[in-house]
């Protein structure tokens, strides 16, 4: 089944993650992959949303690209009493990490910035998730298992620590990685998607 939203040019996205990368296929867009290496270290007191937004400008600016084509790329972090969340050096990190999240609400923090025909656009989204309070023998057996070796705040929302979730306000896919909602209206504004066919009957609004 072909999908219903359409590209104009080539898209990249900018990013080695898999999460975004099915993201974007779920939605049926087709595109590229290339990441660009840059220091992701947080500048003193630098604001958490500055971070991210930062962060995933500078991935877009590092690439170099066809004016014909699309860069697309995002940075995603956890975010807890105005720190954050990285991905764990080792398990003992991810263990600690997993105790601050424990029984409390946090903020996961999805920037994408996008280039196209030397225009660049951006947006931010920030969504709170609510964790359960965790025992010991559960933080420690998700260690184990390995799934938040690589994520941010040493958590997969799209796995296994969805049973630690009790509620989530904003956008899930932000919380995976790459808010979709906020994604397609970048890329619509920006004449990457196709215009979409009329209603049928017309309609005075169209959503996604």
């Amino acid at each position: 089944m072909s999908g219903f939203l359409t590209l104009n040019c080539p898209l990249i996205l900018g990013s080695r993650s898999p999460r975004r990368a099915e993201l974007l296929s779920q939605v049926g867009l087709s595109y590229s992959v290339r990441a660009a290496d840059i220091d992701e270290t947080p500048r003193d007191q630098e604001f958490p949303a500055d971070y991210v937004m930062r962060m995933a400008r500078e991935k877009a600016a590092a690439l170099t690209a066809p004016e014909s084509s699309a860069v697309l790329t995002a940075d995603t972090s956890v975010v807890i009493d105005n720190a954050i969340l990285g991905k764990p050096a080792d398990d003992a990190d991810a263990a600690a990490m997993l105790r601050r999240l424990s029984g409390r609400c946090h903020q996961v923090m999805s920037a994408v910035a996008l280039r196209y025909r030397g225009v660049e656009s951006h947006s931010c989204v920030v969504t709170e998730v609510q964790f359960a309070s965790l025992e010991e023998n559960e933080i420690a057996a998700y260690v184990a298992a390995g799934e938040g070796r690589d994520k941010a705040g040493s958590y997969a929302i799209q796995g296994q620590a969805a049973a630690f979730v009790e509620a989530i306000r904003g956008s899930y896919s932000g919380v995976v990685g790459l808010p979709l909602h906020e994604t397609i209206t970048l890329l619509r504004n920006a004449g990457v998607l196709a215009c979409l066919p009329p209603c049928n009957p017309p309609c005075d609004k169209m959503s996604l």
